[in-house]
């Protein structure tokens, strides 16, 4: 019985296999209406020093997330394609909520993204929540479009929609931290708002823990969903077509 039932299963993971290998790939088009959007380039999650870098750091480093991000911003700003951030910041206020899930509430609990206030810098350079240092020149140029906050996962809490529909963008370019939560919500939100989405599977990065890779489930859903998914080398030869 015991090996019927191997077989079985078996059996089910290679059809399921061959039919996710079959998945048609719609592809994306760089044009006048695409746009680079990076989710939460922040020091919490990108440096050696911020509070996730114990579990994400791994992934980090094995996908060279931190020079593949920039060579996106690079990309953008050599190729004259507007780039979005949509960042993460979480105020006083914002820890006086009642609902959370698990991980909103260890978010809270490690003071991950915090500011003193809305309208105050006050403490925020250089913290966990500022952009890390080698992003700067390009976030801070006047030109790249710094979104409200988002409050937990995905756009649905801030303007990034308004801020890209406003520019006339219908191709997002998407990539950022971390891959299975602010970057997977943000692609299942702006592709449920009609945006053709791509995500690059290297500039970002997702928690590894015993039993729990995040960044490999992330990989299967962008697969299912986004239209097309890229290396970072691979869009890189796309701008030059």
């Amino acid at each position: 019985m015991k090996s019927l039932k191997a077989i079985s299963v078996f059996s089910l993971m290679m059809v399921f296999t061959s039919a996710f290998a079959q998945l048609p790939d719609p592809g994306f088009k760089i044009d006048g209406r695409t746009a680079i959007v990076i989710t939460d380039p922040q020091n919490d999650f990108l440096s050696p020093d911020g509070v996730t870098w114990g579990v994400v750091g791994k992934s980090v480093t094995e996908n060279n997330t931190v020079e593949n991000i920039e060579t996106l911003f690079k990309l953008g700003k050599e190729n004259n394609v507007p780039v979005f951030v949509s960042p993460h910041y979480y105020y006083p206020h914002d820890h006086e909520w009642k609902i959370e899930g698990a991980l909103e509430a260890l978010m809270h609990n490690i003071k991950m993204f915090d500011r003193t206030a809305v309208n105050s810098e006050k403490g925020f350079r250089n913290s966990g929540a500022d952009w890390l240092n080698r992003y700067k020149k390009y976030i801070e140029d006047g030109h790249t479009v710094i979104t409200s906050p988002h409050k937990v996962y995905g756009p649905d809490t801030n303007d990034l929609v308004l801020q890209l529909r406003k520019r006339g963008i219908e191709n997002v370019i998407l990539a950022g931290m971390s891959s299975n939560l602010c970057t997977e919500s943000h692609m299942r939100e702006l592709v449920e708002q009609g945006f053709r989405v791509a995500v690059v599977k290297d500039a970002t990065a997702g928690a590894i823990l015993p039993g729990l890779n995040a960044y490999e489930a992330s990989v299967v859903n962008f697969r299912m969903i986004a239209s097309h998914v890229y290396t970072t080398e691979e869009l890189k030869g796309e701008f030059k077509k």
